[in-house]
């Protein structure tokens, strides 16, 4: 059996279908993770499970109504929980963007089984959320500080003129007593050096622990912090939130109780809710170094144990979307942080900043400008160490192998939440804006027992075989096709194993004719060609068989 040059089996694939658009874009499925993606996209009220040739094995839906707020979960229960609110913002006391209202769970027939709700004149959900192994939920929440409030505290009004800002809160709640359980509020724990008459006084590098009220963060209006993430780490009972206006995550101790939580004294940590540690902008905690930032308005900052080995060498890692890296393209960025387990503490290095004890060389597209997403997106580690991306601006996610090989992408069928017509072209950023995609193994607990078949696409006119053509064009059929005599100089014989279209290709892919086939012996007069290599293809099935001109 000869092997087709990769030209040919490039010309061959177009040949036997249309290259997809949106929706499943490529896939080399046995270099690929096989899982199931979770898929909850702007503008629209859906949440979708797709499998890897992006069709639909599950669908939760709302009323149209409804807008993400930002995330979903599938626990390994089976549950779905997800944050939504209105799609209509207008009226509302509080909005900046990542605003949320509401958090439900829905069993696996989308029954709704629980909401939570908050948002007020006070406080608001936004963004990201976790659930806890006990079931838990710990959220973000904004929480309005007035000017009075916040020039009480040592705010600078010369520099900040905003009528109010919005603090942070860290609020677990218990769905079973729909109960908040525990909560950490950022602003027990800033530091000034403003105004010495004012509270929270003091040298702010001298204060690492402790958040400055003053930094002059990177524009988000009264957002003051917009924490974008929440992720909780049960071996160390520790919380990891990511401030993208500040270039900076930060971890804080869960081990405290809510009201050693606000104070720098209790918890396992001794420090109560003050930062345990903070990495990506030393300039926050007044500590300036020749490279000042790590970080640019990063997403998805996480801890990456979600789904891998305890013995895998990633996990105990923290992973991030690092978005502005450059103007033109993002990164991904993997840090081990320098967790010292006997003394209960991050350690810091000899200038006083806190630095990972590992720094990988950030990941980028193959085409960096291809991953260029300024806002949203997410990364995670899969299980085989191949690593999935969400490019969120753009819509368009991608699988990367160790040897940064793509082996599966996929763009957001949308435009504005309506679905697309496979073929449709000229998407431009934020029409298929997505936050996040995370893949769960197809062994993940929640889909045993499940109807996980095949019911569709998100696309409209989908190429239905397109998967399938994807996944068989590396073992093409030369054997249900017959030439002789081989090599040949004036006629041949193709024996065909149905009638079919076929053409004549040279070895440099240019199509010499076409020839109509019918099933069993056909002759084919190649006196007219040139001495070489050609291939009778019938592309539909994807079906070569070479000969030689002599």
């Amino acid at each position: 059996m000869k092997t087709l040059p990769i030209f040919i089996l490039i010309f061959v694939n177009v040949l036997g279908y249309s290259q997809n658009t949106v929706g499943l874009i490529s896939y080399k499925k046995e270099k690929s993770y096989d899982g199931y993606q979770i898929l909850y996209p702007h503008n629209q009220p859906n949440v979708y499970l797709l499998n890897n040739c992006g069709e639909i094995v599950q669908q939760w839906t709302d009323d149209e109504q409804w807008r993400p707020g930002n995330t979903a979960y599938i626990t390994p229960q089976g549950k779905l929980i997800k944050a939504k609110r209105h799609k209509t913002v207008s009226t509302d006391k509080i909005w900046a963007p990542g605003g949320g209202a509401i958090i439900e769970i829905r069993d696996w027939d989308n029954n709704l089984e629980w909401s939570f709700s908050i948002n007020d004149s006070i406080r608001r959900l936004h963004h990201d959320f976790k659930v806890m192994p006990n079931g838990n939920i710990l959220a973000l929440v904004w929480n309005k500080k007035t000017r009075e409030q916040y020039t009480a505290v040592g705010r600078d009004t010369s520099k900040f003129k905003e009528p109010f800002v919005l603090s942070e809160q860290i609020i677990e709640i218990n769905p079973i007593t729909n109960q908040i359980v525990w909560q950490w509020d950022l602003f027990d724990h800033i530091i000034q050096e403003y105004d010495a008459s004012k509270p929270n006084y003091g040298k702010i590098s001298d204060h690492p622990h402790k958040f400055n009220i003053n930094y002059a963060y990177d524009g988000a209006g009264a957002s003051w912090i917009h924490i974008n993430a929440v992720d909780f780490n049960p071996n160390l009972n520790q919380i990891l939130i990511s401030s993208p206006t500040h270039s900076e995550f930060m971890i804080i101790d869960h081990s405290t109780t809510t009201a050693e939580a606000a104070t720098d004294k209790g918890g396992q940590s001794g420090i109560g809710g003050d930062f345990m540690y903070r990495w990506g902008n030393a300039d926050t905690y007044g500590k300036i170094q020749d490279n000042a930032r790590d970080l640019f308005f990063q997403h998805n900052v996480h801890w990456l144990e979600d789904y891998l080995p305890l013995t895998h060498p990633k996990s105990g890692m923290v992973g991030m979307f690092n978005n502005r890296f450059t103007p033109t393209a993002s990164k991904i960025t993997q840090i081990r942080t320098p967790w010292d387990m006997y003394e209960w503490k991050y350690t810091k290095l000899a200038n006083g900043t806190w630095g990972p004890d590992i720094e990988e060389v950030g990941i980028q597209h193959p085409t960096p400008t291809k991953m260029r997403s300024p806002l949203v997106s997410s990364m995670q580690i899969l299980p085989n160490n191949n690593i999935l991306i969400m490019s969120g601006v753009q819509g368009y996610a991608f699988e990367l192998t160790p040897d940064n090989e793509i082996v599966w992408e996929f763009i957001t069928p949308l435009k504005l939440g309506v679905p697309v017509a496979q073929g449709t072209t000229g998407l431009v950023d934020q029409d298929n804006m997505t936050f996040r995609m995370n893949r769960y193994p197809i062994s993940y607990p929640a889909f045993v027992g499940k109807d996980l078949t095949k019911k569709g696409f998100i696309e409209t006119n989908p190429n239905v075989d397109y998967c399938q053509k994807l996944v068989g064009t590396s073992t093409l059929n030369e054997v249900s096709m017959e030439i002789f005599p081989n090599p040949s100089t004036e006629v041949i014989t193709i024996i065909s194993p149905i009638q079919a279209k076929a053409n004549i290709i040279s070895v440099t892919g240019q199509i010499i004719e076409s020839i109509e086939l019918v099933e069993g012996v056909n002759t084919y007069q190649n006196g007219h060609l040139t001495t070489g290599l050609y291939y009778v293809v019938i592309g539909d099935l994807g079906i070569v068989k070479a000969f030689n001109k002599m």
